[in-house]
This record gives structure tokens, C-alpha cells and sequence, in this order.
């Protein structure tokens, strides 16, 4: 079943159950997907939908941190339960260890040696870890091992 079906069918059940914060966080997901197709003129695929959702979730922890900053409790926990809801569809996160394996192997594989090859790395790692990982947590590893 493609993404989406699933999606499409937890909010079904979310309606069913009236679970309204996972009925209104889908029909968000939902209509950031259908914005998507209909920018794009395409079907959109799990690699697109796994792009939004790494959009949506990176907004949403972007939103908690604001709030805190703000002193506003209440909308940080709303947002940090549609976070909840929405990481539901990431694949299997990675381990740091993990992580940190694959960075040293892409970082020989192409022989990177400074910061200028930054580019080139995090490039490559953006294909392999999309989904799997944070990709600011890939960022500052890759940092890290080439200065």
C-alpha cells in the first residue's frame, strides 16, 4: 500500500474514532500532498510524500521552538502532539551510529578532505538518508569529520 493509501485510511479511522487531533493533522498532511500534485501535475509518489513530510515536520519544530521562546506552552504541545502524528509515516529512523557510519563511508568514497567538499557530501547523503535521518543532525556530523 503506497503512502498515501495509508494516510488516506488513518484518517478514515481518525473520524471514525473522532480523534480530531489526527483527523485535522491528516487533512493538513493531506492538503499539502494534493497542493503538491497539483503544482507539480503529477501523481506524487512516497519519495514526495516523505519530502513533505520531512517539510511538515521540520515546520512543526520549527513552531515548538518559537513557542517555548515565547512563552506559549499551550500551542508548543499542540504542535509537538501533530509531530507525533505526522513522524507516524517516517520510515525507520537510523541510529547515530548508524548515521555516522554511512557519513565516514561517503566521506572516503569521495574523498573529501575539507569544508568546501561539504557540498558535495551532504549532496550524496540527501539521496541515501532522506527519511532515515535528521538531516540537521547529518549536517553537523559531516561538520565535524571534515574539519
Amino acid at each position: 500500500m503506497s503512502l498515501l493509501n495509508s494516510i488516506n485510511q488513518d484518517l478514515k479511522s481518525a473520524m471514525l474514532a473522532k480523534d480530531s487531533l489526527a483527523r485535522d493533522t491528516l487533512r493538513m498532511l493531506i492538503a499539502e500532498i494534493k497542493k503538491f500534485q497539483i503544482d507539480n501535475k503529477v501523481e506524487a509518489a512516497d519519495k514526495d510524500v516523505l519530502s513533505i513530510i520531512n517539510k511538515m515536520i521540520k515546520q512543526r519544530k520549527d513552531s515548538i521552538d518559537q513557542f517555548t521562546k515565547g512563552n506559549r506552552d499551550d500551542l508548543a504541545n499542540t504542535e509537538r502532539e501533530q509531530l507525533e502524528v505526522i513522524q507516524k509515516y517516517l520510515p525507520e529512523q537510523l541510529s547515530d551510529k548508524e548515521v555516522e557510519e554511512v557519513i565516514k563511508n561517503k566521506i572516503n568514497v569521495l574523498e573529501a578532505s575539507s569544508m568546501q567538499d561539504m557540498g558535495n557530501v551532504m549532496g550524496a547523503l540527501k539521496s541515501e538518508l532522506a527519511g532515515k535521518a535528521d538531516m540537521s543532525l547529518v549536517s553537523e556530523l559531516v561538520k565535524k569529520s571534515l574539519q
